[in-house]
């Protein structure tokens, strides 16, 4: 299969567990299909704003059954990816401006993948507080990073628009949550939503030619 000609992407934040869980499953797909994926960071609340959207958190309160069956879900997609390093963080949610810029910056630095490694890690498996300033910084730098130089530059003008354009450019594109997917060769340009589509995803990528 020629896939010089696809591109797929991964639009995440920090704040969905779903997307973390996704994150694990993402380099078998890579290694599956052939194709990168590009990581895309968005804010999610940025994401609701515009589309009318709200938390799972908000929208299943009061619901009887249906937070149950969606607990069911998360063990069967952990039992079935062999899963283990994985917590609900008990600050959820949690506002992820600074780390989401922080992400922004890190690829500015060429240290983004390990950058958004260290934070998948410490929400979702070490459960920290990640909108505590002092407790970002104090992540990154026990994770060998530059945390006082990446969160200097998660401030500069240019990096906050950057977050901006990427997340009005997914809701353009049809996102209203995370995880999002999109996969586009030729003239088709496909979307799909929430970690449960990711076998979608990759079955569409050998089809875009």
């Amino acid at each position: 299969m020629t896939t010089q000609n696809i591109t797929a992407e991964f639009h995440f934040d920090f704040g969905s567990p779903n997307a973390y869980l996704s994150h694990l499953v993402i380099p078998g797909i890579e290694e599956r299909t052939g194709v990168k994926i590009d990581y895309v960071p968005v804010l999610l609340g940025g994401v609701f704003k515009a589309t009318g959207n709200v938390s799972p958190a908000i929208s299943l309160a009061g619901i009887e059954n249906k937070p149950q069956y969606q607990q069911k879900e998360t063990e069967r997609f952990l039992k079935k990816h062999s899963i283990t390093e994985y917590t609900f963080n008990p600050h959820f949610p949690v506002n992820t401006l600074h780390i989401m810029r922080g992400a922004i910056a890190a690829r500015l630095e060429g240290v983004f993948e390990k950058y958004v490694d260290t934070v998948y890690r410490a929400m979702w498996v070490d459960r920290k507080k990640m909108d505590d300033p002092e407790i970002i910084l104090e992540v990154l730098t026990a994770a060998g990073l530059d945390g006082e130089k990446l969160m200097a530059r998660s401030q500069e003008p240019e990096v906050k628009m950057k977050l901006i354009e990427n997340t009005e450019v997914s809701v353009k594109r049809g996102n209203f949550g995370s995880p999002t997917f999109f996969a586009k060769g030729g003239a088709r340009d496909e979307m799909f939503f929430g970690k449960d589509k990711l076998r979608d995803f990759e079955e569409i990528i050998p089809e875009l030619k």
